[in-house]
């Protein structure tokens, strides 16, 4: 039985399709765009399971949400063990993987998310809270800057699912509130090995057909409604 990607297009869910590009998991994707005055998914999307968010597979019976639950079951049910993507626990690196496997959506993903909520909501960049959420997206993009000018990948010398859930929060999230990464030059580096990967092209291909991924520094386009 084939799995069912249903992809919200230019949004998170390019990480699961990603993710089966990696390993080579068969699934059939069915594409969606967002409404174009809200930006929202449409209602067809939001049709498919109760949370009405991206991204969402279907698995036969199975209906799921949530990338880090879709990530889970589908490195449990279809990923090769060992996959490349995954050290070891008895690898030296391994905590670092789990660390920063878990701060792409446990603290990056977020602080960039309440920026731009912030922005969204026309909040005057003086006001404290402003201030302070604007700070801790700072801290968070230094944090993998500073892994990245230690090291090539997130987890050590090899590419793995860190990665892959880190790369949407510092380049499609930024079409939604557009800032530049010129702070942050070890991160331009690293998605420029990013986007030399077979598995990235194709997944974005795919995917987003006619999107250039935002990998370089420049500050991007913001999506545009109507």
């Amino acid at each position: 039985m084939t799995i069912i990607l249903h992809h919200l297009q230019r949004s998170q869910s390019e990480r699961i399709i990603w993710l089966c590009e990696e390993l080579n998991i068969p699934y059939e994707l069915k594409l969606y765009q967002r409404d174009k005055h809200t930006l929202l998914a449409p209602p067809e999307y939001k049709a498919l399971h109760p949370s009405g968010t991206a991204p969402i597979i279907y698995d036969g019976p199975v209906k799921l949400a949530e990338t880090d639950a879709i990530t889970e079951y589908l490195l449990a049910k279809y990923a090769p063990t060992p996959n490349a993507l995954v050290p070891a626990p008895s690898a030296p690196n391994f905590a670092d993987y789990v660390f920063w496997r878990h701060f792409a959506n446990g603290t990056l993903g977020p602080s960039t998310g309440r920026v731009m909520m912030f922005a969204f909501a026309q909040v005057d960049p003086a006001n404290p809270a402003a201030k302070g959420v604007q700070a801790r997206f700072e801290l968070a993009a230094k944090m993998v800057d500073d892994r990245l000018g230690e090291s090539k990948w997130l987890a050590g010398d090899e590419f793995s699912l860190a990665d892959l859930m880190t790369v949407w929060n510092l380049t499609g999230l930024r079409q939604f509130n557009p800032f530049e990464l010129t702070p942050y030059p070890n991160v331009v580096s690293w998605l420029e090995r990013v986007g030399e990967r077979p598995a990235y092209k194709r997944a974005m291909e795919k995917g987003d057909p006619g999107f250039k991924p935002l990998l370089g520094a420049e500050k991007p386009e913001a999506i545009k409604r109507g």
